[in-house]
């Protein structure tokens, strides 16, 4: 369903040859402040990690409701999106913005995120499908490798993460 969305003008910029000749392309991944969380230093930090690193970062800013988040997904063609909550609603946002994601054909990239999240809900979100999640302490380079060692696995493509 993905490659119906994507543009010519979009596919031409995500895809290029890389050294062996091989299609390459880089990661797409929206990063979303969803609710009423007014925190949003941590997502930038990390939304300009993934940019340093190669990825192409579409950030939705502060206060998006879960169907914004899908809606923007969904436009943006993304290969995951990453939810950063600090207010503690992780366990009804992660639920809701993966249900729309189903509904919208979209289920199939990787939702992940970080924030103020327990282990044991970490574990049960984990359990329902949602991807690794990340707590404070975590480096940048490990969320990085997580979701570009996903996207290769689950999205059938030779990914670059170099600008």
């Amino acid at each position: 369903m993905c490659s119906a969305r994507r543009t010519a003008s979009t596919a031409s910029r995500r895809f290029s040859k890389g050294a062996k000749g091989e299609s390459v392309r880089k990661i797409r991944v929206l990063v979303a402040k969803a609710g009423l969380d007014g925190h949003d230093r941590g997502a930038k930090v990390v939304a300009s990690a993934m940019r340093d690193a190669g990825f192409e970062v579409i950030y939705t800013g502060l206060h998006q409701t879960p169907e914004m988040i899908v809606q923007a997904a969904v436009q943006e063609d993304v290969d995951a999106v990453a939810l950063s909550i600090l207010s503690g609603a992780h366990m009804t946002l992660f639920p809701r913005v993966q249900e729309l994601m189903r509904e919208r054909g979209i289920g199939d990239i990787l939702l992940t995120g970080g924030g103020i999240i327990s282990k044991e809900d970490m574990t049960t979100l984990q359990s329902h499908g949602v991807g690794q999640l990340f707590g404070p302490g975590t480096t940048t380079g490990a969320i990085i490798a997580y979701i570009r060692d996903w996207v290769e696995k689950h999205r059938g493509s030779k990914v670059t993460t170099t600008s």
